[in-house]
């Protein structure tokens, strides 16, 4: 031990003597070179090999200077070097009207009848009766409830009201009358339908043992109908069509298009108790903000199971989805990169985030999300919340003992989304599903409010790139790219898209003289007040039912 200790001693005695034989050397040779003074030039370079050699030495003995981080980010930036990608708070500047829709004013519902449409008692045959097992989620079986009230007509049939789904992944229990106005529906519609609770009990007896189902191709038209079902119909008095979701043609003539609106629109609304909820919500929110954005946020863990995408969460993640992936025995392996460049990918929170921000929306912004489980949880969801910190949900909105009458249904609960999603200033989606279009055909219909679809084809370069970008070419980009997709008229052409999505032939346009007029008044009203919004979109729904000025394979997990 002291042997040691006597050695550390000697080793610091050590580092004085070095120094001394160093400058001792130096010296040394200054003195034989000042000897020879007529020799200039070597002189010049010993003395500057001398003073290397000195300064050098002591870089060697000295501590090198410890540099503190502070003093990186003290140091003045460079004028011509771009802005590293950072996100404000603010929504920064907008080439848009955040809450409205510049061109609604110019447009109006109408779907009533026009004269050639034949009503019921002209057309319904008093020995025909067509049942309907709907299939899917909530908004996938509402497609199937317009549809089947337009084959109906197109059979001449007496439509019994449609079963709903119970049995598939959601397993639901709820009836028909436990989700929509029964009395409501079968009254609205009966100058143009026939429609009944359920069987005449002569019929029931008929069908006990040989009920009759079959399951029409998708996309059938009225001709295939007429081929299909029409002859069992006509020889079994009772069909039943199964699995009925997307099971009619997108493109039909236009009276038939406008009874889809009439339907859809009109005719299919939510029950009493159910409203009532759903209006609460909205108040609520309306309650924190003039305006609000609700977001169908899709990223369940199934649902990105199925979309076969790949988010970033390692061999977990690939693990956990790829054994629910396996469920769907015809799905083909998934190439994650290939799909998520050609824009199926649902946009997680952070890229939902990102865009409303990239659009003009600021951190004070008020968002009602309605979502299912969200995969990853709060983790996945907290680069939304730091981005829009007043985030809100159903739970978030109400009291355990207020929501209980719906907590354990999920069609009643996917209700209460679509009623605050239709009710909101601004609507968005990080998947086009079922639901979303749905909505986007109604806030077509309904006003032509501000509907976000994302444009993920083209987002997706820009996510990819956004470090290597400052926020102002961001935002940039976001706003173009989106063109087109935020629910304006005319986005899309007649017949573009599914119709539910896109009802072109339930929308009118103003005569060429009044839309010069309300475009003279929207615009003297801008330069009055900025801020100043359409409120067409915002009319209560039992205000808007009578709107109109015309007389002047299987979907899965995409609800």
């Amino acid at each position: 031990m002291s042997s040691s200790l006597k050695l550390k001693k000697r080793d610091y005695g050590a580092e004085p003597d070095k120094r001394k034989l160093v400058i001792a050397g130096i010296r040394h040779q200054l003195l034989l070179l000042l000897r020879r003074r007529h020799r200039l030039f070597p002189l010049v370079s010993a003395v500057s090999g001398c003073l290397l050699l000195l300064l050098f030495s002591f870089s060697i003995l000295s501590p090198p200077p410890l540099i503190h981080p502070n003093h990186l980010v003290s140091l003045e930036p460079n004028p011509h070097q771009a802005t590293p990608f950072r996100v404000p708070e603010n929504g920064g500047t907008s080439d848009r009207k955040l809450w409205s829709s510049r061109l609604s004013n110019f447009y109006y519902a109408c779907s009533n009848a026009t004269d050639s449409f034949q009503v019921t008692d002209e057309r319904t045959q008093t020995n025909r009766y067509l049942l309907i097992a709907t299939s899917g989620g909530l908004n996938q079986q509402r497609t199937g409830i317009i549809d089947a009230v337009v084959a109906a007509y197109i059979l001449n049939a007496t439509l019994v009201v449609p079963k709903l789904d119970q049995k598939s992944y959601w397993k639901d229990t709820s009836n028909f009358e436990e989700i929509f106005d029964i009395d409501w529906f079968i009254s609205h519609l009966s100058k143009d339908v026939k429609i009944v609770k359920e069987l005449p009990k002569e019929e029931q007896s008929k069908i006990s043992s040989s009920l009759q189902s079959i399951r029409v191709p998708r996309k059938c038209t009225p001709s295939c109908y007429l081929q299909r079902v029409l002859p069992i119909l006509n020889k079994k008095h009772v069909v039943q069509l199964s699995k009925f979701d997307y099971r009619l043609s997108n493109a039909l003539d236009t009276e038939l298009q406008k009874l889809r609106c009439r339907v859809n629109y009109h005719a299919v609304r939510y029950t009493e108790s159910i409203n009532r909820m759903g209006q609460l919500l909205v108040d609520r929110m309306r309650n924190k903000a003039k305006h609000f954005v609700a977001l169908h946020l899709r990223f369940e863990p199934d649902m990105l199971a199925f979309s076969g995408c790949y988010y970033g969460g390692g061999q977990k993640e690939r693990l956990e989805l790829g054994a629910m992936r396996r469920r769907w025995k015809t799905l083909h392996a998934a190439n994650p990169e290939k799909v998520r460049r050609h824009g199926r990918c649902p946009l997680t929170p952070e890229e939902i985030g990102l865009m409303l921000r990239g659009l003009g929306f600021g951190k004070e912004v008020h968002l009602y999300v309605a979502s299912g489980e969200v995969y990853g949880g709060e983790d996945t969801l907290a680069p939304l919340r730091d981005l829009f910190p007043n985030l809100h949900t159903k739970e978030t909105l109400t009291s355990k003992k207020e929501l209980a009458p719906f907590a354990n249904f999920s069609s009643r609960m996917a209700a209460l989304d679509f009623i605050v999603c239709d009710e909101s200033d601004a609507f968005v989606t990080n998947n086009n599903g079922n639901m979303a279009r749905i909505l986007a055909g109604r806030r077509r219909y309904l006003g032509h409010k501000v509907t976000i679809r994302p444009n993920a084809k083209k987002l997706y370069q820009v996510f990819s790139n956004r470090k290597n970008m400052t926020w102002d070419d961001f935002s940039s980009k976001v706003r173009r790219y989106q063109k087109g997709f935020m629910g304006e008229p005319d986005e899309m052409k007649p017949g573009e898209g599914e119709f539910h999505e896109n009802p072109a032939s339930c929308i009118c346009r103003t005569s060429e003289e009044a839309r010069v007029r309300a475009k003279a008044k929207h615009l003297n009203e801008d330069e009055h007040n900025s801020s100043e919004y359409s409120d067409i979109g915002n009319v209560p729904i039992a205000g808007r039912s009578d709107l109109d000025h015309s007389k002047a394979d299987e979907v899965i997990f995409s609800d």
